[in-house]
C-alpha cells in the first residue's frame, strides 16, 4: 500500500545528497589534485596548465623521490615509529584503563582526578626536553615512543568500552578460577576489538604525521622520519634534486619542485588511506559506543 509522503521528504533528501556531495568534492578534490600535478609536466604545472587531468602524464617525479635515499631511509623510520609506537600506545593505554574500569580498584577516584589533571595542566616544551634529555634519551628512537605512550583522552574512551562490558563476565570468571590478567587478556580484549582497532587507528595516524618530536629530539638525520623530509621540500623547498629534465626523442619532460613536492605527499598519505577501508567498521562502532556508554 502506497503512501503518499508529499514533497517535502524528497526535497530533504535531496538537500542532504546534495550536500553530502559537496562535502565529497571539497574533500576529495585536493587530494586528487596533488595526484595529478605529480604525474604531470613540470613545464606546464609551473605554468598553472594542470585543473583537472594530467598534463603531460609521466612518472618521473615518483622515480626521482623513490631513488632519494634520504627519502627512502626516512620512510621505513617512519614505519618503525608508527608500528612500535602504536603497539606501546594500546598496550600501556589498555592496561591503564582496564583497571580504572573496575568499581574494586582501591583509589579509582583520585588515580581518575590525577590523571585527567595532565590533560589540563602539563609542564610544556622545555620541561618535556629536560626530561627527555636527563633520561638520556636524546636522539634515539625512544626519545619518539616513550613521551607521548599514552593519551589520556583515548585511555578515557577505551575505559568507558571496558565499564560497559558486563560485570557478570567478571565474576563468573572469578568463579571458575581466573585471576585479573586471565579475564583481561582472554575476555576484556577479545570483546574490545571496535574500541582497539578505533585507538590503534588513532595512534598510528598521530604517529604517522608526526614531526614535532623528531624536531626537537633528534639530530641525526638517519633517525629523521619522512615528515621531517616532507616538511623541508613542503616549507623549505630543501631537496638535492628539485628539478630534473628527461630528455627523449621529440620531446623534453621536466620535473619540478611541485611534482616532487606533491609526489612526497602522495607516497606519505598513501599507506593511511590504503589501510583506512580496511578497518572502517570497527572504527565507526568504537568511536559510537565509547561515546553512549558510561
Amino acid at each position: 500500500m502506497r503512501t503518499n509522503k508529499g514533497i517535502g521528504p524528497w526535497l530533504f533528501d535531496g538537500y542532504n545528497y546534495l550536500l553530502l556531495s559537496v562535502l565529497v568534492i571539497v574533500t576529495l578534490y585536493p587530494i586528487y589534485y596533488m595526484a595529478i600535478i605529480s604525474v604531470s609536466d613540470g613545464l606546464l604545472v609551473s605554468r598553472g596548465d594542470v585543473k583537472f587531468f594530467p598534463a603531460g602524464f609521466n612518472w618521473e617525479a615518483y622515480k626521482t623521490v623513490l631513488e632519494d635515499p634520504a627519502i627512502i631511509r626516512s620512510y621505513g623510520n617512519t614505519f618503525v615509529y608508527t608500528l612500535l609506537g602504536t603497539c606501546i600506545n594500546v598496550g600501556l593505554t589498555a592496561l591503564c584503563a582496564y583497571p580504572l574500569s573496575r568499581n574494586k580498584l582501591y583509589g579509582k577516584s583520585v588515580f581518575t582526578f590525577l590523571i585527567i589533571l595532565t590533560m589540563f595542566f602539563h609542564g610544556g616544551i622545555i620541561p618535556n626536553y629536560l626530561v627527555v634529555n636527563n633520561l638520556g634519551l636524546l636522539d634515539s628512537m625512544w626519545a619518539i615512543l616513550l613521551p607521548p605512550a599514552i593519551n589520556v583522552w583515548y585511555m578515557i574512551m577505551m575505559r568507558t568500552f571496558f565499564s560497559g562490558i558486563p560485570n557478570e563476565l567478571h565474576e563468573s570468571a572469578f568463579i571458575d578460577g581466573a585471576n585479573d590478567v586471565h579475564i583481561f587478556l582472554r575476555i576484556v580484549l577479545p570483546l574490545s576489538m571496535p574500541v582497539l582497532a578505533t585507538m590503534t587507528m588513532f595512534y598510528a595516524v598521530w604517529h604517522w604525521n608526526s614531526f614535532f618530536p623528531a624536531m626537537i629530539y633528534l639530530n641525526d638525520p638517519k633517525l629523521f622520519p619522512v615528515q621531517i623530509i616532507m616538511r623541508k621540500i613542503v616549507v623549505a623547498g630543501q631537496m638535492g634534486n628539485q628539478s630534473m629534465a628527461a630528455s627523449g626523442s621529440d620531446m623534453t619532460v621536466l620535473v619540478s619542485a611541485e611534482n616532487i613536492k606533491y609526489a612526497v605527499i602522495i607516497i606519505t598519505i598513501f599507506p593511511i588511506l590504503a589501510i583506512y577501508p580496511f578497518i572502517q567498521k570497527y572504527f565507526v562502532k568504537g568511536v559510537m559506543v565509547g561515546s553512549l556508554k558510561g
